[in-house]
Parts: C-alpha cells; structure tokens; sequence
C-alpha cells in the first residue's frame, strides 16, 4: 500500500454515494436502498441483518414431513393470486428443488405476489401441513435470498425487509459484498486503540464487518457482533464520560463544610431511624459536597424508600454554610406536594443567625412555579436574591430570566426522566457565590437496571436506595379479569371507604390522545357515580384541567372530602395522601411494568393495609396479542414490589428502546447492542471511555475515534463535547 494510502474511514465512506456501485447505480435500486434510510456507504456498512440462516441445517423439499416445523430453501416456480372476492385473499406459490416441490398459500397478503418472483430464492420457515394430500406450508417467514445461480454459502444474512419497499436481501448483500471487496486493497481503518482491542479480545473492524455480513461460521458471526456491539457502545460512553470529565475539569465547585449544626439538629428531632441505604448514600452525597469538584449524583430508589430526606439533608449542608438549596419538580401538583412535605420536615428547626436578636431563626422554604404571582413572587425573588431564602421547591420557573440566587449550593432535581441535560446545565449556570457551580443531586423514582443506568445516565455517579423504612404497610397487588373481576374490585372500594378510607381509579392510558383520556376519565367517573360506587363522592383529575381546579380537587381528596378520585395518570409522581388505601388501575395492560409501579406507589403510604388492583379485559374482548404479551407484566408486579427487581424483568420483557426517550436518540441508535444481553460489554466501553479520556480528555490524540463521535453523534452532543 502506497504511503498515500492510509486505510479507508467511516468518514470517507460516509462521504461516498451508494452509485458508485455497479449493483446500486443511480435508478430505482438507489431509491429503494434510501428509502431504507441508507445514503452512502457508511449507512450501507451499518445496516445490519436481523437474523442469519443457517444452510447446513436446511431441509429439502423431498425431506419435510407433516406436522413439523423446518427451515427449507427452494425455487419460486409459480406464484397465483385467488380473484378479489368473497373470503380471505390468498396468494398461492409453488417452490421447489431437486427433491421435489412444495405448496405455500399466504392469506391477507396480497404484497407476496410482488415479493416472490419465479426464478428467486427464498427461505421458508414454519410447521408442514397437509392439504388436499398435498404437503403445504400456510404464511410461513419468508427471506427472498437472491438468485437460484448466486454461489450458495454456509450462512445467509437476512437483512430488515418492509412490504411498501422493495430491496430483498440479496440486493443488499450484494451492495454490501461490493462495497468491501472495493475496500480490501486499502483496508477499513479501526480507530480503536490496538490496546483496547487486545485487553478485551475484540477482532479487528474489517474483519467484524465481513464476518458479520458475509460469515463462514456462526463463531466469526459472533465474534463480529462482539466486536461493532461495542464499537456502538464505546461510542456512548465517550460522550457521557468525556461530558462528565469536561464538567469537573471547567467547573469550579463549592468545598461544603460537612456535619454542621444545622444537620445535626435535623438528623437529631427525626421521630424515626435512618435505614442503612440512607446512612450510606448520605455518606456518598457528604463526600462530593465536601470536594471542591461539583457533585453530579442520580439517587435511585424505589418507591418510598426515602429519597425526600437524603435530598433535604444535603440541600441543609448547603444552607449550613450559608449557601440556598433548591428542589425543582416535573410539575407543579409534584412542586407543592415536596414543599407541603418538605416544610412539615423541617417545622420547627431554627438556623444560627447573627443578626437575628435571638441570635437563631426559622428555616425559611419557599415555592415558585408560575402560579406564584403578583407581591407573593416579588418577595421570593427578593429572598432568593438577598438570601433570606433557604431553600426553593419549584418546577421549570426556577430557571427562567429574573430568577437569581445570593449563593446557590445544592440543587435536587426530581424525576429526572423529565428534564433534559440542558434543563440541568440552565439550573447549574444559576451559579454559586464568584460564578462556582452549585452540587446537583438528580432522583428517580424509576428504578433502573445497572447496564442502563450506566448508558442513559453515564455522565452521573450513582446512589442506590435499595431499604424501605420500617412501618411502612405492604401493598397487596391482585390481578381481577372481566366483569366477574370488576364486581370484586368495586365491592372492596365500598367496603373500604366505609371504613374510612379512600381510593384512587386511574383510567387507561389510550396513546398519544390527551383528549380520548379525559374522555374515559369523564365517562369512567359518570358511570362508577350512576352504578358500581353510586353514593360515593367522587372526584376527577387529569392533565387539561386548569391547575386551580386541579389543587382544588387534590385538596378536596387530601382532606377526606372526596371518597374516590378518578384519574388519569397525572396522579403517577409524587402524590401523597396516607388515607387512601385502594388503587385500581383499569385496562391495566395499556401500561408498562415501571408505569404500574409508580402508580402503585400512590398507596400503601400510611400505616392501613393496601390493596393495588390490576383490572384487565378477558383475551377475546381485548387484541388477543396485547392480553397475552402482557400476562408477564403483571405476574410480575403481582410477585414482587422490589422496583430493581422489577426493572430488570421489563428490560427482559421489552428490550432497551423504552429506557431511551426522544432525548436520547443519539444514545438509543444502538442497532447491534443490547443493554439487555450486552451488560458485559457495556461494563468494558465504559471502562475502555475512561482509559481513553483520562490520558486525553479532548481526544485530541485520538483524532480518528473524535471524527467518528461527531459522525454519529446528536449536533447538541457534538457542540456540548468539542465546543467545551
């Protein structure tokens, strides 16, 4: 190879068009291949098969027998199409082999006419039945493989097909076999330090690339995954860690003085003893509050394991040294809820104060959300600016223009599945005394898995809260199907309210329409007052009700005015009344596992025996599918309430995609990786990032591996990185 020569890059190839191949060209073929989202020969190189067929194993048409399941490949010999009338559509095909041929009807879709050209190649799998004395396989899978001439090999990828596209997996095989044997001569460049690649036994990248589109052998296929399933992961580790060393290395942050008397006062008048989870994360929390790096720490724990008071008590290191601690929430119901509680926690506890006559004075806790106007606002601004005010709770308005701190030194962020990082970064830049950066704590109630809590939120430190305080009442969780179920819920509802109870209905979550979900909400309440609850009084609350009637309503049920509050799930976070006792979550298969326990959290707060009913519609009144994939969701919560337990079986249950929302979508491409199978690997990108940063935290002697993070990363991702 010349010296001019240096092996190919993602980025060259990112920079070259699909028409450069002779199996592509410029016509339709390239339509099809963009339409896949596939533009230029790094989008070729990264689609990826979604299964691979093994043709050793392969039967022939002469072999099959009734009534078993086999993978068979054949010639398409006819393909019939039944005239459009009466009855299901069918599409007969006949293939065939050497050994003979083979009946396939597919019903209800017409499309195949289309796909099965005579003369193709296809792999067929399903169960062999029999029709007429004739062998036949019903709407079995199908992989159009390519042409009957094209040289067989042991192992045939199978990559992602659509009906309304028409680009066959011998199409893009063939783009693919092309494109790399056109690489060969200067070689894929691997910007993986040669290192890193022998520490964790990974094949070099053109090799992963062709054993993973072309592979000989199932071992190389799997080496191959191994290996660009890391390339993926690596790449999402290098942001967040270089985002996390970038953010210690530019901020300077404020030394806390711990153990101060203010702390131990609150720590003293506790009615109650800490359990060994708070102990210990608080002892976490300490140790960055006292450095002078600025703490970056998620709290996880679990529904009423105790978040609140590991947050007020680092926001009271700050207060001790004079600094202002603020809490900002989702919402404001969530907002008023934390400064009702937080305030009931901190009732009667005095701070030293010099310029006070008695030498001490109250703790002073203000809310600020929108709906604080007029004189009221003014005044909180002003005790936030000259520092009178302690400690803030409030939602997005504490980080809007004309919102200043005297010295802001610890911010709690909660439910951070709702803020993005940049709400984050704006709370930050807030500031402490001489422009150092305030402490940020961030909870979630949500419980996540380890390898997921290590990508979504790979820029923070982590605390886990994995005790309940004592004396807090199990929750029972029990499952009722159909009208017979129903009549069961409702006769435990009255019983409880008659003995002083109350309730919460949450109706069910009915995608993308706000609008359809008050309607149910409306029309659940209407139906629950006329019948199964009549004489209860009942409330409604949902997310399009103006906030007074929403605090109204709230305050209504709090006080043990309302029996019953039907609701849709704006009641899911931080809302707090000791006295209810019965949840009942309707259609309960609309929701995911982590959903269900946030819900279930609602109850079980006081010191009454709780009850959260699952109400689900018998399978043939519901999709058949919907009941049936949800049956190990709600085994789930009905066996457990462990909220890490539960996380790790809706990762199993429905894969990564719901960990990474909108936000993350330049974290979530992960095509080959799964936070699922993949934990070892994402356990050894994230211990690879930080070797790789910490010799050289702007990748500036890694250029190659700095060009690729900007090919694949989100603008916002590039501009926090390479702009920092």
């Amino acid at each position: 190879m010349s010296e001019n020569q240096h092996p190919i890059t993602f980025r060259e190839l990112a920079g070259l068009d699909l028409s450069r191949l002779k199996s592509v060209g410029s016509g339709k073929r390239k339509e099809a291949f963009e339409k896949f989202g596939i533009e230029n020969l790094a989008d070729l190189l990264t689609h990826y098969p979604r299964r691979w067929i093994d043709r050793t194993r392969e039967a022939s048409v002469g072999e099959l027998a009734e009534g078993l399941d086999a993978l068979v490949v054949a010639e398409v010999r006819s393909v019939q199409s039944s005239p459009r009338g009466r009855g299901p559509q069918r599409v007969n095909v006949v293939v065939g082999d050497d050994t003979g041929t083979l009946s396939v009807v597919f019903f209800n879709q017409g499309w195949r006419e289309r796909q099965l050209a005579p003369g193709s190649l296809v792999a067929l799998h399903g169960r062999v039945s029999s029709f007429r004395g004739r062998l036949q396989m019903a709407n079995p899978t199908v992989d159009v493989l390519g042409d009957p001439g094209e040289r067989p090999r042991p192992i045939v990828a199978v990559y992602p097909q659509s009906e309304k596209i028409d680009l066959p997996s011998w199409v893009v095989r063939r783009a693919i076999d092309e494109t790399l044997s056109r690489c060969r001569q200067r070689g894929l460049s691997d910007p993986v330090p040669v290192e890193i690649r022998e520490r964790y036994s990974l094949v070099p990248r053109h090799e992963a690339l062709y054993d993973l589109h072309l592979p000989e052998t199932f071992a190389a296929k799997e080496a191959a995954r191994r290996r660009l399933a890391f390339d993926e992961l690596l790449r999402v580790q290098l942001v967040l860690v270089m985002r996390k060393r970038v953010m210690e290395r530019d901020q300077l942050g404020i030394a806390h003085r711990i153990g101060g008397p203010l702390v131990r006062r609150f720590l003293d008048t506790l009615p109650y003893r800490l359990t060994d989870a708070q102990v210990r994360v608080i002892g976490e929390i300490e140790r960055d509050l006292a450095d002078a790096r600025p703490m970056h720490r998620l709290l996880q724990g679990d529904v009423g394991a105790g978040k609140t008071l590991v947050a007020v008590e680092a926001m009271l290191v700050a207060v001790d040294g004079g600094h202002q601690g603020a809490l900002m929430a989702p919402t404001e119901v969530l907002a008023e809820q934390h400064a009702s509680g937080v305030s009931r926690l901190l009732d009667g506890l005095r701070i030293p104060d010099p310029d006070n006559l008695f030498g001490e004075r109250a703790v002073r806790v203000e809310l600020l959300t929108n709906r604080v106007t007029g004189e009221r606002r003014r005044e909180v601004l002003a005790g936030l600016a000259d520092g009178s005010v302690d400690i803030v709770i409030g939602t997005h308005a504490l980080i809007q223009e004309g919102v200043e701190f005297s010295s802001l030194g610890v911010v709690v962020i909660d439910e951070q599945h709702r803020f993005g990082v940049e709400q984050r970064a704006a709370l930050r830049d807030k500031g402490g005394e001489g422009g150092r950066a305030p402490d940020v704590l961030v909870m979630t109630a949500t419980p996540i898995p380890r390898t997921a809590a290590m990508t979504v939120y790979g820029d923070l430190d982590v605390s886990i809260l994995d005790q309940k305080p004592p004396g807090r009442t199990p929750i029972v969780t029990r499952h009722a199907v159909g009208p017979l179920g129903s009549s069961e819920v409702w006769a435990d509802v009255r019983e409880r309210v008659a003995d002083g109870r109350q309730a919460y209905v949450v109706c069910p979550l009915i995608e993308e329409s706000e609008k359809l979900e008050v309607a149910s909400a409306e029309e659940t309440k209407a139906r629950l007052e006329s019948g199964e609850l009549a004489g209860l009084r009942i409330g409604l609350l949902h997310g399009r009700m103006p906030s007074a009637d929403k605090e109204s309503v709230m305050d209504a049920f709090r006080e043990g005015r309302l029996d019953v509050l039907v609701a849709t799930t704006v009641i899911e976070v931080g809302v707090d009344v000791p006295n209810a006792t019965a949840m009942v979550i309707l259609d309960a298969d609309r929701f995911g596992i982590a959903q269900l326990h946030q819900l279930r959290g609602r109850v079980g707060r006081g010191s009454h025996e709780s009850v959260c009913w699952l109400v689900t519609s018998p399978a043939d009144e519901a999709t058949p599918g919907l009941v049936a994939e949800m049956g190990p969701r709600i085994e789930a919560l009905v066996s457990s309430d462990d909220g890490f337990f539960l996380a790790e079986a809706d990762l199993e249950l429905r894969g990564e995609g719901t960990l990474m929302n909108k936000e993350q979508k330049g974290r979530s491409d992960l095509k080959l990786a799964s936070l699922r199978r993949d934990r070892e690997l994402v356990e050894i990108a994230r211990e690879a990032a930080f070797a790789i940063v910490d010799t050289d935290v702007t990748l500036s002697d890694h250029l190659e591996l700095k060009d690729e993070l900007s090919l694949f990363l989100r603008p916002e991702d590039e501009k926090f990185l390479f702009k920092s």
